[in-house]
């Protein structure tokens, strides 16, 4: 797969991501916009966070992609009286039986795996949400002044409830930007709830299998990197970013008015490498206006906080970043140097 060129290799992805769909479409019933954002991440290296209410199939979602992908995987259960060190690991003092000496050992928790399902992140407080900010960052993990290094790829796929259910705590801010998307899973239609029924009733026993090996992603990830992007629509995914932050000197005063803190640097990235992603697992050489849109709202949600007058008169972060898509103009996004169209992949 090393040898193959950019163009086999956009083919060999929009494969991939076919197959995955298909391997996933045997156990979650919908949720297609759901599960291509999921895709779009992991082809992006980045993490996600899933959100909705219990019983959406949100653990179930992810477990699937995790057996459909080849890697390791390992779940965490957040509760209330969960300690960082079970979930980094921690050092035991271990007894050698012929010498009697005694020597400090580590043992690995359970975030050393290429796929961790953070079960209910927002069950847990603060103090145990933050050992997770170091692995998802750095890819390590800090124990007794030593580093142990996480296996590639790693990726944090975390579910969380709603802030208003019972016995939950916000994430903080730092550990949100850390999360590449944040995904809202809906209730399913009508006609996708009744098959949710037969299927789960009626005692059928479905078993996935992996349809993507470890260097297959690590392939197709390297090469979502090298996807062009114009300038003009880089431009276009950091004037959306900055104008989150109701800042700008031609930002709409309506930002002003209702956003206490917006996206920093970090979303931009995350903006262009989403759009790039999309771009790859449909077939296209190049990014495309559409692919940043359609990015626009998992990768800002979180990113956009409204003050207390904005959340009084019912505003939410994604009313905001619809106001904001139809407010800049990507016509009117100067190039960074000299714009000019992608070239074509491989060329």
């Amino acid at each position: 797969m090393e040898s193959a060129s950019d163009p086999e290799l956009l083919k060999q992805l929009g494969a991939a991501y076919r197959r995955i769909q298909d391997e996933l479409g045997k156990v979650i019933v919908g949720q297609d916009e759901v599960k291509d954002q999921l895709l779009v991440a992991l082809f992006a290296r980045g993490h996600c966070i899933v959100t909705g209410v219990p019983g959406l199939a949100k653990t179930l979602l992810i477990s699937s992609l995790s057996k459909c992908i080849g890697l390791s995987f390992n779940r965490i259960q957040f509760t209330p009286d969960m300690m960082p060190s079970d979930i980094t690991g921690t050092e035991v003092l271990q007894q050698n039986v012929s010498t009697g000496q005694r020597d400090l050992v580590f043992i690995r928790g359970p975030v050393f795996a290429n796929v961790i399902l953070a079960d209910e992140i927002n069950r847990t407080p603060p103090k145990t949400q933050a050992a997770l900010l170091e692995s998802m960052q750095e890819f390590q993990v800090t124990i007794g002044g030593k580093r142990y290094p996480l296996q590639q790829p790693f990726f944090v796929f975390a579910t969380q409830n709603p802030i208003e259910q019972e016995g939950t705590y916000p994430l903080p801010e730092a550990q949100l930007d850390r999360f590449m998307f944040n995904i809202k899973i809906g209730y399913p239609t009508e006609a996708e709830e009744l098959e949710i029924v037969r299927r789960t009733t009626a005692g059928a026993n479905v078993e996935l299998k992996s349809v993507v090996s470890h260097e297959e992603i690590t392939a197709l990830q390297q090469l979502v990197r090298r996807v062009p992007i114009s300038d003009h629509l880089i431009r276009y995914a950091m004037k959306l970013a900055r104008f989150t932050r109701g800042t700008e000197k031609d930002a709409p005063g309506f930002l002003r008015e209702t956003v206490a803190w917006g996206a920093g640097p970090r979303a931009t990235q995350y903006l262009v490498l989403g759009a790039k992603a999309r771009a790859a697992l449909h077939g296209r050489p190049g990014v495309e206006l559409d692919d940043i849109k359609w990015v626009a709202k998992p990768v800002l949600r979180h990113r956009v906080l409204l003050n207390f007058a904005a959340e009084a008169e019912g505003h939410t972060s994604d009313s905001l970043i619809e106001r904001i898509l139809t407010t800049v103009d990507p016509n009117k996004s100067e190039a960074l140097t000299d714009g000019g169209l992608p070239k074509v992949l491989g060329s």
